[in-house]
């Protein structure tokens, strides 16, 4: 790696991962052939499939899986927590004992564009678009075009346009 990158030594990295400088990745694992952007942090226990995409100063957190052919944006937001609080009950500062991580999938071949917040326990359809900008609140189901903030089913993806293997 370079002098500018935090990797982790329990960071999984496939064959043929490119990185780029700038980046922060812990406990992580990255599939063979994806290529990591500038200024993204991939945190532990999230997964990123075989050939993808991450774009610069994107956030994938905690309990995110990415399967395999995903393109991820520039600026993308994954939530992972839906009640977030910075202190317990007992007024705290809360540790990673308190947190309870909620899982987000997103599907084979889908893209997510520049921008997007994606919120926690969403599942993002195989080959579906979210459109930038766009806050994902619910699942999105396979081969749709989102968009909004909640985003909505604007229209399907054209099946020549769905990933091919």
């Amino acid at each position: 790696m370079n002098e500018f990158c935090s990797i982790a030594p329990d960071v999984k990295l496939g064959k043929g991962v490119r990185l780029s400088k700038f980046i922060n990745l812990y406990g992580c694992e990255i599939g063979d052939e994806t290529k990591i952007g500038a200024f993204v942090e991939i945190q532990k226990n999230a997964k990123v499939g075989r050939r993808c995409k991450v774009s610069s100063h994107t956030f994938v957190c905690e309990g995110v899986a990415i399967e395999d052919n995903v393109f991820i944006g520039h600026g993308v937001t994954f939530i992972n927590d839906s009640y977030p609080r910075a202190t317990t009950p007992e007024g705290e500062l809360q540790t990673e004992s308190d947190w309870h991580v909620e899982a987000t999938v997103i599907k084979r071949g889908a893209s997510i564009g520049s921008g997007a917040t994606v919120l926690s326990k969403v599942i993002v359809g195989e080959n579906s678009i979210v459109g930038a900008g766009s806050v994902v609140t619910r699942d999105v189901p396979p081969n749709v075009i989102v968009a909004g903030n909640p985003a909505k089913i604007l229209r399907h993806v054209p099946s020549k346009a769905r990933t091919q293997e």
